[in-house]
């Protein structure tokens, strides 16, 4: 009898001391184990460091002219060599990560907001108002984005930098027309999760005890189909970044004295016989940074899918 009641103790202390298994403690148990994902994250991780901390240790102005070292290599006074007008390309490289960066959170944010108010609209509606949110949809699908884009800038660049200045209003067009033309998968997905909770009983039992439409939304359903809006917004983040790099790539992005890695690639590409490295790293800049962004969306899907026993 003290036998078993001393390891009926022992077995409450063990219980009492391991810790709860939430399901986010869960979705990065699960995430360690993509060691690509992992990899990716430490990289991406050490690249948006480097674009926000870089430029107060690498001090050299961007926007500094010196004919006498146009078009050098890479050497120790500049590791990433020098343009046509002698100007550093790490400190620009640097320099137009930011921005880069910032377009592609920013656009993502503005895809997500979107997607999810009118998927979650549509998954909680019947009726006319689904048909007409999916129709919305399904027409911006069927819509061409890189000619819409170029156009839309194009018409509305100019009107738009008189307001609130060329930078900023050449930012705000950016963030705003691509993610505009990439909130429809999220909508999707977002549709599709709130037609597969809205039935369950979690939700039919809160509905019972009275929680009105808005509560049920909010604290219910919505909390549980974030892990596809995470990923989807993963993907979003290279897609922004990849459309902000065309667009300065083919001039209709931001002015020529703003340094973005898509504006550097458009003013090396007449100089790359004898001046590759001028293209070579706002190039890589952007590739690691799509590829590491891709690598992190495959991690958090798996880490995130409960259907996956690991």
């Amino acid at each position: 009898m003290a036998g078993s009641i001393l390891a009926s103790a022992t077995a409450s202390r063990a219980t009492a001391r391991r810790p709860s298994v939430t399901p986010w403690r869960e979705a990065w148990r699960r995430f360690r184990k993509h060691r690509m994902a992992v990899a990716s994250g430490a990289i991406l991780g050490m690249m948006i460091l480097g674009v926000v901390f870089g430029p107060l240790i690498w001090t050299l102005p961007i926007d500094e002219i010196d004919f006498s070292a146009r078009l050098q290599g890479p050497s120790l006074e500049h590791p990433f060599g020098t343009d046509d007008l002698g100007q550093d390309i790490l400190a620009r490289v640097l320099y137009g990560g930011r921005i880069s960066l910032a377009v592609g959170f920013a656009a993502m944010a503005v895809a997500v907001i979107v997607g999810t108010f009118v998927g979650a609209v549509a998954g909680m509606s019947r009726g006319r108002v689904d048909t007409a949110l999916m129709w919305l949809t399904d027409l911006f699908l069927s819509l061409p984005e890189l000619p819409l884009l170029l156009l839309i800038i194009y018409l509305f660049r100019d009107g738009l930098t008189k307001v609130v200045g060329q930078e900023m209003g050449v930012f705000l067009l950016i963030v705003i027309v691509i993610g505009g033309f990439r909130w429809m998968p999220v909508a999707r997905l977002v549709r599709a999760q709130f037609f597969s909770l809205r039935e369950k009983e979690f939700v039919e039992a809160a509905r019972a005890l009275g929680a009105s439409p808005t509560r049920i939304v909010m604290q219910h359903i919505l909390p549980n189909s974030l892990g596809p809006v995470i990923v989807a917004a993963s993907i979003d983040v290279a897609a922004a970044i990849i459309a902000e790099s065309t667009l300065s790539f083919l001039g209709l992005g931001f002015p020529p004295d703003t340094p973005t890695w898509g504006r550097l690639l458009f003013d090396a590409k007449d100089n790359l016989d004898f001046a590759p490295h001028w293209a070579i790293f706002p190039g890589l800049a952007i590739f690691l940074t799509v590829l590491t962004i891709n690598f992190v969306g495959d991690g958090l899907r798996d880490a995130l899918d409960p259907r996956r026993v690991t």
